[in-house]
C-alpha cells in the first residue's frame, strides 16, 4: 500500500470535529455564563465540574495510550492518534486548575481554619487536608503525568520521522515509560479523586472512589476515541486500515469497561449501604432526595442497562455509525456523572441543575474538542512506522488482535 496515502491528514473530518468543538464551547460558555450571573453560587462547582470533565478526558487518553503500548493490540493501533491528541491537552487542563485552586474557599469546608477548629475530624485530617499540601500534591501530580506524555510524545514523533530504527527495540522503550506508568497513573489518580472530588465531603469516604474514577475516565476516553474514529472512518487515510472487526474489538472492551464501571459502582454502594453507618450514607441520601433522585436513576440506567442492552449486539459493533451514537452518548453520561459527583455538596435544594452547572461543563468540553482537533490534525494520523502497525498491514487485519 502506498505510504502517501497513509499519511495523509483528513482535513475534512478534523475541521468538522473542530466546527462541533467551537459550537459547543460557544453555546455552552454563554449558558454557562448566564446561569453564573443569575446564581453566582454555582460558579465553583460548575468549574470543578468542567475540570473534572476535562482532565478526565486527557488522562483517560493517556492511560489507553500507556495500555495500547503494553499490549501492542490493532485496536490502539488505529487509535493511537487520537490518545496521543488527548493526552496532549493535559497543560490546558492544568490551566483549568487554576480557578480550582482560587476558589478553594468556595468548595471545600476544610480550607476553612474556623469550621476545622469547630470539628474534631477535620482537625485530624489537618495535616493531609491543607491548602498549601492540597497545591503541591497537584503539582506533583501533574508534573508526573505530563513527563509520561511528553515522553512518550516525543519518542512517537522521533519514529514517525524515521530519526530510530523501527524495530521491536524501538516499541520496547515505549513500555519502559508505559508499565510504570500505568501504575504510578493508577496511584496518583487515586489520591487526587479524593483530593479534588471526595474531600468536598470531608465526612464521607469510600476505599474504591479512586478506582471507580479511573474506570470512569477510561470509559470516557474510549468512546470519544470511537466516536472520531468512526468520524474519520470514511475518509482516506482511515477507510484504508479500518475494518468492521476493529470497530468490533473497541465496542467489546467499551462494554467490558461499562460493565466494571458498574460493578466498582455497585460494590461501593452495597457496601456502605449494607454497613448503614452515619458517616457514609449522607452521601448517598444526598443523592436519592431534593431533587437528585431522578438524576440518579437515569445514570443508573444510562450508565449501565442501556449500553449494556446496546454494546451486546455484535452487528451494532461492527457499524461504526451506530456505535458512535452509543459512545456519544456515553461521554455525555460521563459528564452527567461528573455533575452528580460534584454538584448535590452545593445544591441540595430547588432545582439541582442549573445552567451553569450545565453550560460552563459543555462550554470547557468543547474548547477541549477544539483544541484536541488542532493537536490531531498536527501528525498522519496513521502510526505507520511503528513495527507493529507494518506488520499489521502485511499479514492483514481482518480478524483483529
Amino acid at each position: 500500500m502506498d505510504t502517501n496515502v497513509l499519511t495523509t491528514i483528513d482535513t475534512a473530518g478534523i475541521e468538522r470535529l473542530q466546527r462541533r468543538g467551537l459550537i459547543a464551547a460557544g453555546a455552552g460558555l454563554v449558558v454557562g455564563a448566564i446561569g453564573a450571573f443569575l446564581q453566582p453560587n454555582q460558579l465553583a462547582p460548575a468549574l470543578l465540574v468542567g475540570f473534572w470533565f476535562c482532565i478526565g478526558l486527557s488522562l483517560g487518553c493517556l492511560a489507553l495510550l500507556m495500555l495500547q503500548h503494553m499490549t501492542g493490540g490493532q485496536w490502539g493501533l488505529v487509535s493511537r492518534r487520537i490518545y496521543e491528541a488527548g493526552a496532549r491537552l493535559l497543560p490546558f487542563c492544568l490551566l483549568l486548575f487554576i480557578p480550582v485552586v482560587v476558589m478553594i474557599p468556595q468548595l471545600y469546608e476544610w480550607s476553612h481554619a474556623d469550621v476545622v477548629a469547630a470539628d474534631e475530624i477535620l482537625r485530624q485530617k489537618a495535616p493531609y487536608l491543607n491548602t498549601t499540601f492540597f497545591i503541591v500534591r497537584a503539582a506533583v501530580y501533574f508534573a508526573v503525568w505530563m513527563f509520561c506524555m511528553w515522553t512518550l510524545d516525543r519518542w512517537s514523533a522521533a519514529q514517525d520521522r524515521g530519526e530510530v530504527a523501527t524495530t521491536e527495540a524501538d516499541t520496547r522503550r515505549f513500555r519502559v515509560i508505559s508499565a510504570p506508568g500505568l501504575v504510578i497513573y493508577v496511584i496518583l489518580m487515586s489520591l487526587a479523586s479524593v483530593d479534588w472530588a471526595m474531600s468536598l465531603d470531608p465526612h464521607w469516604y469510600s476505599t474504591i472512589y479512586g478506582l471507580i474514577q479511573v474506570v470512569g475516565q477510561g470509559l470516557s476516553a474510549l468512546a470519544f476515541g470511537i466516536a472520531v474514529l468512526a468520524m474519520l472512518s470514511p475518509r482516506e487515510p482511515m477507510t484504508h486500515v479500518l475494518r468492521a472487526s476493529h470497530f468490533h474489538d473497541l465496542g467489546k472492551l467499551m462494554l467490558a469497561i461499562v460493565m466494571l464501571y458498574a460493578y466498582f459502582s455497585f460494590s461501593q454502594f452495597l457496601i456502605i449501604w449494607a454497613g448503614n453507618l452515619p458517616e457514609e450514607i449522607p452521601y448517598y441520601l444526598e443523592r436519592l432526595h431534593n431533587g437528585w433522585q431522578p438524576v440518579t436513576i437515569l445514570l443508573v440506567a444510562g450508565h449501565f442497562f442501556l449500553p449494556f442492552c446496546l454494546l451486546l449486539s455484535r452487528d451494532l459493533k461492527r457499524r461504526p455509525n451506530l456505535l458512535a451514537r452509543v459512545a456519544w452518548f456515553i461521554v455525555a453520561i460521563r459528564l452527567l456523572t461528573d455533575i452528580w459527583l460534584v454538584a448535590p455538596t452545593f445544591n441540595q435544594s430547588g432545582t439541582p441543575i442549573t445552567l451553569a452547572l450545565v453550560g460552563i461543563p459543555v462550554g470547557l468540553g468543547g474548547v477541549w474538542v477544539w483544541l484536541f482537533a488542532q493537536q490531531l490534525g498536527k501528525r498522519a494520523l496513521l502510526p505507520v512506522n511503528d513495527p507493529d502497525f507494518r506488520h499489521m498491514l502485511l499479514h492483514g487485519h481482518e480478524g483483529g488482535h
